[in-house]
């Protein structure tokens, strides 16, 4: 029998267009004939049936109308931040038994906040920039922040897509960099500069085995690898990437050795800087994006793979198959 498939998008967030079109790419590409698919959208706190006014039952998160009731077999998880990507949704799915696909409530909550994962990995010699985090309601020191260099990196701690981030280049940018990043989080990470080139590489269980992704390098149009350059084609994006093959075993080694301490599941995305040979870590997003656009497809393509299958494997392990 087919599969009652859940693709829970949208969301009430800066990434919500992104997730949207992430999930509609996800529909195109699953299998029909292993699966039923339902779109099912996040807007100002209700969730519908994608098109229509049918509410979702929250007491067990299946579908009612007047003629029939459908339940679910799994939820798949296409909606980047609030509140997926950080396990506030992940926590309920725990309370009414429903499967659902990538990773548990404690590694989503930890690694959606950029410091908390870096002060995990740290204890793994993760190779990565210093950095301080800050809180909306504690003061900041000027001084302390300039001592990490210019220019500095100004981010919100939990958000995606680089949504409110700043590249720094002098003391006289850096309070206002700091205003920006706070609409869009009550926490921001300011981190020292690093150049070099940077890539990215996707990662996912196949067969309870970690399987690593080819490796994306992005060159990107703009100052960094921002929105624009990520969603409105201002970058350039080579998989696999222009590495040597000892550079490219270590990225790959490094990349799976964060996915398994971390505890991750589904398919994850690792971002770094490569400095003289040495891989630092940026961030992980355990939600990639999965558009047209996105990294994550061409990735999978590059590995002789389809979107298809590596979905198969995404929903195969969140199912125990």
């Amino acid at each position: 029998m087919k599969k009652n498939i859940a693709i829970v998008t949208g969301g009430d967030v800066a990434e919500r267009n992104v997730s949207l079109q992430s999930a509609k790419n996800i529909a195109l590409e699953m299998d029909k004939n292993k699966y039923n698919l339902f779109i099912i959208e996040l807007n100002k706190g209700k969730f519908t049936l994608q098109g229509t006014d049918k509410l979702i039952d929250l007491n067990d998160f299946s579908l009612r109308t007047e003629t029939n009731h459908t339940t679910f077999d799994l939820v798949y998880l296409m909606l980047h931040g609030h509140p997926a990507e950080d396990g506030n949704l992940q926590g309920y799915f725990n309370l009414i038994g429903m499967p659902f696909t990538g990773c548990n409530l404690f590694t989503s909550a930890i690694t959606f906040g950029k410091q908390a994962t870096k002060d995990i990995l740290k204890k793994y010699h993760i190779p990565m920039a210093n950095s301080i985090l800050l809180t909306q309601n504690t003061k900041w020191n000027e001084e302390e922040l300039l001592s990490l260099g210019l220019p500095l990196f100004v981010k919100p701690n939990k958000n995606g897509s680089s949504f409110g981030v700043s590249k720094v280049k002098s003391k006289n940018e850096l309070s206002e960099a700091i205003s920006m990043a706070f609409q869009y989080d009550d926490e921001v990470v300011v981190e020292a500069f690093l150049s070099g080139p940077e890539f990215s590489n996707g990662v996912f269980r196949k067969d309870n085995s970690v399987e690593v992704l080819p490796i994306t390098e992005i060159i990107s149009e703009n100052e960094f690898f921002d929105y624009k350059a990520k969603y409105e084609n201002q970058s350039q994006e080579i998989t696999p990437a222009r590495l040597p093959e000892d550079l490219t075993a270590k990225c790959k080694a490094q990349t799976k050795l964060i996915y398994e301490v971390l505890g991750c599941k589904g398919v994850v995305r690792v971002d770094s800087i490569c400095v003289d040979g040495t891989f630092y870590f940026l961030e992980v997003n355990t939600i990639p994006g999965m558009s047209n656009a996105s990294i994550i497809p061409q990735q999978v393509k590059s590995q002789g793979m389809t979107v298809s299958m590596l979905l198969d494997h995404v929903i195969n392990e969140a199912l125990n198959v």
